[in-house]
């Protein structure tokens, strides 16, 4: 009777999951198992073929420009939000009423994504303020939408948006160290910067672990701001992934989307597994 009611007690929080666990299989498991069956079939038929349908996505220019750019965009994102939204969040860490400071760290996730589009359109268009000011001082137009400058302005963008919500995280992992080993270690002579080296940031692997992941994953979301200022076609720097998957979608080549989805999701699941077991390793 008590290990029924053990087990019980144990397992009473699943009628909870289950309406999210329906939802989670439904919309998300069972869509992409069609998305895997459907790499390995034609478009239109759905004959099968095999492999060819990947054949066919890793031998498409397009595709190893877009998973290149992709890449690249990725590397140079994730190191500067982290590092830029960690020295704003232990600056802040310092000031004693941040409440309000808090709201407008969140004030460009609110920011409609059409709005944001235009402010870089007036800013970096071709008739942009920035192109007025430069040809004001007696310099050429800089095209910055239509050359390579193109991806620092998607960089710009993509940091911008979020790194309010970073900082936030990072302020949360900061305000969670206790204050008792930082005031006992600068009661012992450390300066400032031994006590950032010596017990901050090491009590801030598990933020840095969930930030990590978080931008990795946001980083496949600027699709939105580079289509809206550039079209479906833009200047090759930032010819993305999700470019290719929605050119792929208008002809309907379904089939190599398909396949293309299943090689990105392995792609990215193997780098999360990768980075948590690199994380594990690094906590033993």
């Amino acid at each position: 009777m008590i290990n029924r009611y053990a087990i019980k007690r144990k397992y009473r929080y699943l009628p909870f999951l289950l309406p999210s666990a329906a939802g989670v299989a439904v919309f998300t498991f069972l869509p992409f198992a069609d998305s895997v069956r459907r790499s390995f079939c034609t478009a239109v038929t759905g004959d099968l073929v095999g492999v060819n349908n990947y054949k066919a996505v890793f031998g498409n220019e397009a595709f190893g420009l877009a998973v290149k750019n992709t890449a690249v965009f990725t590397a140079v994102c994730i190191p500067l939000l982290i590092g830029i939204s960690f020295f704003i969040a232990y600056g802040l860490s310092h000031v004693k009423h941040i409440r309000l400071i808090k709201s407008v760290l969140l004030f460009p996730m609110a920011v409609p994504t059409a709005a944001l589009v235009l402010i870089w359109q007036i800013l970096f268009g071709d008739s942009g303020w920035i192109n007025h000011i430069i040809t004001s001082h007696g310099h050429g137009a800089v095209s910055f939408l239509g050359s390579s400058k193109a991806f620092w302005v998607l960089v710009g963008s993509y940091i911008w948006k979020n790194l309010g919500y970073t900082v936030l995280l990072w302020l949360t992992g900061i305000m969670g160290v206790s204050t008792s080993v930082i005031d006992a270690a600068r009661v012992d002579g450390a300066n400032e910067r031994q006590v950032l080296f010596r017990i901050i940031l090491p009590e801030l692997k598990p933020a840095l672990y969930t930030i990590t992941i978080i931008s990795f994953l946001n980083s496949f979301k600027v699709f939105r701001e580079a289509y809206l200022v550039a079209g479906a076609y833009p200047h090759k720097s930032i010819y993305l992934l999700q470019h290719l998957f929605n050119n792929w979608f208008v002809n309907m080549d379904l089939d190599k989307m398909a396949a293309a989805a299943v090689v990105v999701f392995s792609v990215i699941f193997a780098a999360a597994v990768l980075l948590q077991r690199v994380w594990d390793r690094k906590e033993v």
